[in-house]
């Protein structure tokens, strides 16, 4: 049997010709610079260089000013990323035997800011992958294309406070990403088609937004909005007094989709969420409990689903190697009657591609995990992770669905709860501020219900 490779290269801050940064005699006390890149490369801001200077090479290209008091300049960047994945026995032996293929995926954007108040994000991705049997997914191959193009407006408001009116396409993403994110872990990311009303200050950030996702077409330019498909909703983000270093988030989320399809049935979707999430980032007690309520209607039924989640961490800072010990516990609601007109089973909209693991093999529906884990901090930039996930079904009238709420297996064939477990052990490098490395070994064991349901193969990740 064949062992997994899953190998990631990430080389930020790349492409294009070099300038000399032309530095201020301005006294106002240098930024910090970044640790690292951010997820969505929208959100980096490189004014700080008009003051701090350059110290790095690549900083020629991250602040190119364009007027002499250096308020209005221009930022480019890129990034690469290549990974090879090999499944064996995928879809647990249903799918045609994989040797491994690789996935590329190249991103080039640039960032003009004109003053304090207005500014242009374009983007450019290209998503490639060679030697896939059966061809590419959907999420795998988009030969070019146009990822983000966006106008922001910014308002000034009294004290710290800033309103910005972003329009165009643009990625989202909010609290852990379990319900919109990026979609990070395949090759090709989510991005919105709309518009998004941003308030900021030193404690609080509210978004409201509406917007169409995106289409994934697979050549050139052909990208446009997903006119099946409607998101909006509000986001808010702010301090939890009660508790130390804590905080809240409360949202609101509508979706609609023409055409959705569960183990129930396809029919017309209109499904609203309601959503709070508590959390702690800080040391040695981190912590992330969520909660959402769903409703709306499926055809001509009802909606009632809902989720809970949690991830609870503590790190012993004072041993060696700072292990943190972790437990995450979720459960998703399913469908309890799928000859009946109603729908409980839970939608998790657009949520993060690797929700459970980077193979993403089983998505947050009509689930129950229990997922052990153990960090441990072999050197400053070297991490190794190892988890044990254990997967049940909430619902054993309901079926398995992967991360884009797609049917796996049907629940018709069998009465069997538990899916199987799936052990996985990652190692990250992040070599420098530009370069990282990650490896991943994971071993799913098949459970009663993949037996029964269909082939149930151990998988090799």
């Amino acid at each position: 049997m064949k062992v997994l490779q899953c190998l990631i290269i990430v080389v930020s801050s790349m492409l294009l010709l070099v300038r000399p940064t032309v530095c201020s005699a301005d006294s106002e006390k240098p930024a910090d610079r970044p640790r690292g890149y951010s997820l969505n490369r929208a959100d980096e801001d490189y004014g700080y260089l008009r003051t701090a200077g350059s110290t790095e090479f690549w900083d020629a290209l991250k602040y190119i000013p364009l007027n002499d008091a250096g308020t209005w300049y221009l930022s480019l960047g890129g990034e690469l990323r290549e990974r090879f994945e090999y499944f064996n026995n995928p879809n647990w032996g249903k799918d045609p035997q994989d040797n491994g293929y690789f996935l590329q995926r190249y991103f080039l954007h640039g960032d003009l800011k004109v003053g304090s108040n207005l500014r242009f994000f374009s983007q450019f991705q290209s998503s490639l992958e060679d030697g896939r049997a059966g061809g590419p997914r959907p999420t795998d191959k988009d030969e070019l294309d146009l990822h983000q193009a966006f106008l922001d407006i910014k308002l000034d408001l009294p004290g710290d406070a800033k309103l910005t009116l972003r329009s165009g396409r643009q990625e989202m993403a909010y609290g852990s990403q379990r319900i919109i994110a990026v979609r990070e872990g395949p090759n090709v990311r989510q991005t919105f088609d709309g518009f998004r009303l941003m308030y900021r200050n030193s404690e609080i950030r509210i978004d409201g937004f509406a917007t169409k996702p995106a289409q994934t077409k697979r050549h050139v330019f052909d990208d446009g909005p997903d006119n099946s498909k409607a998101l909006w909703g509000a986001y808010a983000v702010a301090p939890f007094p009660l508790f130390t270093e804590g905080n809240i988030d409360l949202y609101y989320i509508g979706l609609y989709r023409s055409k959705a399809a569960f183990d129930q049935g396809a029919a017309r979707e209109t499904r609203h969420s309601v959503g709070t999430r508590f959390w702690r980032t800080a040391t040695p007690l981190d912590y992330n409990f969520e909660a959402i309520y769903q409703w709306g209607s499926f055809g001509n039924g009802d909606i009632r689903a809902w989720t809970v989640a949690s991830d609870t961490g503590y790190t012993l800072e004072s041993y060696t190697l700072r292990p943190r010990i972790g437990l995450r516990a979720d459960i998703a609601s399913g469908d309890g009657d799928p000859s009946g007109k109603n729908l409980q089973t839970f939608n998790p909209l657009f949520p993060k591609g690797a929700y459970f693991s980077e193979a993403g093999l089983i998505g947050p529906a009509n689930f129950i995990d229990l997922n052990p884990c153990l960090d441990l901090h072999l050197a400053r930039n070297l991490t190794f992770i190892f988890d044990w996930d254990f997967f049940w079904r909430e619902s054993t009238h309901d079926g398995l669905y992967n991360n884009a709420v797609v049917l796996v297996r049907s629940g018709k064939a069998s009465d069997a709860r538990y899916v199987g477990s799936m052990s996985q052990a990652q190692l990250y490098w992040d070599i420098d501020r530009h370069l990282s490395l990650v490896g991943i070994y994971g071993h799913f064991f098949a459970g009663s219900f993949l037996k029964e349901s269909g082939p149930g193969k151990d998988m090799i990740i």
